[in-house]
């Protein structure tokens, strides 16, 4: 699966018409936080590409670039389903639950107390192994 399939299925979770806008920088943030839950959780990545340790916080570049241009604006919601599986879907669902609640700059903050990104060099890859020992001190 791509980081560009698990955004697709958070932007399917936003709700534009009740004033849920999803940003880039808040998009960021819950895909670095699922992909984080799956490693504790399930024991496997979410998706393959490399989360970056960036100034406002962990940043899939693929995303990022795909996005930038919108700038702090609303993201579009996909037109086309998301094909996930039943059990990827509900880790997504949790996160939007637990997180999707924060604004994109509370997200960054938390992000910013936490130690994958706290530990990595700024524009460094933050290792898939310290994201799942962090992750599964909040799952136990």
């Amino acid at each position: 699966m791509t980081a560009q399939t698990v955004a697709n299925a958070f932007l399917k979770l936003s709700q534009p018409e009740l004033g849920d806008y999803m940003t880039n920088l808040k998009l960021q943030k819950l895909v670095y936080y699922a992909q984080g839950f799956s490693l504790a959780v399930h024991d496997r990545p979410l998706f393959s590409e490399d989360i970056l340790a960036w100034e406002h916080g962990p940043v899939v570049r693929e995303l990022y670039n795909r996005y930038r241009d919108l700038g702090s604006e609303p993201l579009p919601v996909p037109d086309e389903a998301v094909d996930i599986s039943q059990e990827d879907l509900e880790l997504i669902g949790e996160v939007n639950n637990v997180y999707g609640q924060f604004s994109a700059w509370k997200l960054r903050d938390m992000t910013h107390q936490e130690r994958p990104w706290v530990e990595t060099p700024r524009n460094e890859v933050i290792p898939l192994g310290l994201l799942k020992e962090y992750f599964t001190t909040l799952t136990t």
